[in-house]
């Protein structure tokens, strides 16, 4: 079972609540879920031609270095947190605990909207691939919209087993994946580059700052889709109470989940570049078909053969990030569920399975919002990677960059305004470090802001695109105005906001 932390000085017996499947998953299965989520070949084909293309030019690498940079910054606080709270809804409960109930519920009902539409948003992007390939290497025409909803069923189906279970498939995918992108980057560098050769301007952090080579970009565009590319990496903290020895795994589990992705990142990139030349490279991210930026080294130094290997993994890679966005999303409405915040939810979203132990109920409840979401984009004659894709990617970025903004600052508010544990507290690591993190995630709202419209590109034109702000705004006043109706009116509600924690790893006094 899992309890609700009592505050210091606490005499009221919390109540009891069902918890997720104990010791589930060691290290690398939590890696494997946090990096499949980050989804890298999804994240290196559709973001870096554009960073290339359209934002910072032959420079894009270095943003990728100093996304790395800053986003290890950040995690040094978030990892102090993952050391005395183990909980299944992360931001939520760290900023409950740090800035009061009001802000965590507002955080947990941004990071719900961000994951329950990054769904939606990965199967519009799987569907898309899916559809091209199975063309292009079968000859067969599929709709698309069956297969979305083929990926929406699958998902419904193995997460409703123990999260072991999709741990091993997210595993294989995501091996496939990397090694493809290993392969294509490695092939680059052992041939000398392309050419002029290998070049170290691309890593030059300086470059991440100013538009190089023939790009007529932004800078801001650049370093928002490096930052992009990070999106689900802080999903580590949200499998503590299904791991094992979650104070020693979580911690672990993030930082190198941050640094190996960002290392990877930049190597990948970088070959790229050096792979079709300086001047190339812009020219072809900034033209019709921007994939042969991958594509056509690949197809010259490897062979065809490998090409379509990497459409196909293309496929199966968007799919695990999907999967892993799926259970993102099921394990925080089973977080607010289980609080019931909203009496009787927490029989229902708080529910788990008696055998497998998964949040099976919050899961259903999140394949039909997303089915709902899909069906509504292809009635509405949406195109899958242009509208569904790029509309809720935008949508779920703004919202989950906000709440990790928040969470910097609640660390110091955790420890250093309200004292708690001084023996993990220091200058640096829950101070220094959450400040300067703190500030640059909201550095990095403010370019979203200045360049959704360019991030979203063809489907900046619509009504949805125009409502974007106001759907994350009217989020955060829902869960500031529900947090402070049960302030008032149901204060012992209001008490367990973001406060149901692993019992065994629950907090001492």
């Amino acid at each position: 079972m899992s309890t609700i932390e009592k505050e210091p000085g606490s005499t009221e017996t919390p109540p009891q609540v069902q918890r997720l499947r104990r010791d589930a998953v060691g290290l690398v299965g939590v890696i494997f879920m946090a990096v499949a989520t980050a989804a890298p070949i999804t994240a290196m084909v559709g973001n870096v031609p554009i960073a290339v293309g359209f934002g910072s030019g032959t420079g894009a690498p270095a943003g990728y270095l100093v996304a790395t940079v800053v986003l290890t910054v950040f995690s040094v606080g978030y990892v102090a947190m993952a050391k005395h709270i183990t909980a299944a809804g992360a931001f939520y409960g760290y900023i409950s605990h740090g800035l009061g109930q009001v802000a965590g519920m507002v955080a947990g009902l941004l990071a719900t909207l961000a994951y329950v539409v990054f769904e939606a948003s990965i199967v519009g992007v799987f569907a898309y691939f899916a559809h091209g390939t199975v063309n292009d290497l079968l000859g067969v025409e599929i709709p698309w919209i069956l297969l979305a909803l083929a990926m929406l069923a699958l998902n419904a189906a193995l997460t409703y087993f123990d999260i072991n279970l999709t741990a091993k498939v997210l595993g294989l995918f995501l091996i496939t994946e990397i090694l493809m992108l290993g392969l294509m980057a490695a092939a680059v560098l052992l041939n000398g580059g392309g050419p002029d050769g290998v070049p170290l301007s691309p890593v030059n952090p300086a470059n991440a700052f100013s538009v190089n080579g023939l790009a007529a970009g932004s800078v801001g565009l650049g370093l928002f889709m490096c930052f992009w590319s990070w999106v689900g990496f802080e999903s580590t903290a949200m499998y503590g109470e299904e791991s094992r020895e979650p104070k020693r795994i979580i911690p672990r589990a993030t930082l190198v989940a941050v640094v190996g992705i960002g290392l990877f990142y930049v190597f990948v990139s970088w070959m790229v570049v050096a792979g079709n030349g300086l001047d190339e490279v812009v020219a072809v991210a900034s033209g019709k078909d921007p994939g042969q930026i991958f594509f056509g080294p690949t197809e010259r130094l490897l062979g065809s053969w490998a090409v379509d290997l990497f459409k196909v993994l293309m496929v199966t890679g968007s799919y695990a990030c999907g999967m892993a966005f799926h259970n993102c999303a099921a394990r925080y409405l089973y977080a607010i569920g289980r609080e019931d915040v909203v009496p009787g939810t927490r029989r229902t979203l708080g529910a788990t399975h008696p055998e497998h132990g998964s949040p099976h109920v919050a899961g259903f409840v999140q394949t039909a919002v997303a089915t709902a979401i899909v069906v509504a984009f292809w009635a509405a004659g949406q195109d899958p990677y242009i509208h569904l894709y790029t509309l809720l990617a935008v949508l779920g970025t703004m919202a989950i960059l906000i709440v990790q903004a928040m969470c910097s600052f609640a660390v110091i508010g955790y420890f250093h305004v309200r004292g708690r544990h001084p023996e993990t507290a220091s200058w640096w690591r829950t101070l220094l470090a959450p400040l300067v993190g703190g500030i640059a995630m909201v550095y990095v709202i403010v370019l979203l802001f200045q360049n959704q419209k360019t991030a979203a590109g063809a489907a900046s034109t619509g009504l949805f695109f125009q409502l974007i702000p106001y759907i994350v705004l009217g989020t955060a006043v829902l869960g500031a105005g529900l947090a402070l109706y049960l302030k008032f009116r149901a204060p012992d509600r209001y008490e367990i906001i973001g406060r149901v924690v692993l019992e065994d790893t629950a907090e001492r006094d």
